[in-house]
């Protein structure tokens, strides 16, 4: 028989690593994610005219990544301009890449 340690699911690094993969888990947001890496700067037009989706769906997954520390979003008049995070992203490749590892180390 194996003995494992607990894993305190309450543990910081455990529900933030959870909150980000969150944000990841629906395809409008990872799109969302795309157009604004393929922008590389802050944009501030109408996402809707590139993902079929209603504005205030758009604005729910804007708010989402934002949320998570993924992007983020400044007013500038009546609009508000988005672009990457370069600190969550940062964190988002540190996360799945220590996951990976770990997982790859312990894969049969």
């Amino acid at each position: 028989m194996i003995k494992t340690n607990l894993i305190n699911l309450e543990d910081p690094a455990i529900e933030r690593s959870a909150a980000i993969a969150k944000a990841l888990g629906h395809p409008a947001r990872i799109a969302i994610l795309k157009i604004l890496a393929q922008r590389n700067t802050c944009f501030c037009g109408d996402i809707t005219e590139i993902i079929p989706l209603a504005q205030s769906t758009v604005s729910q997954h804007l708010k989402a990544l934002k949320n998570a520390g993924l992007i983020k979003g400044e007013v500038d008049g009546v609009r508000t301009c988005y672009c990457l995070n370069p600190d969550g992203v940062l964190e988002l490749k540190n996360l799945l890449t220590d996951l990976s590892d770990e997982l790859v180390q312990t894969c049969c």
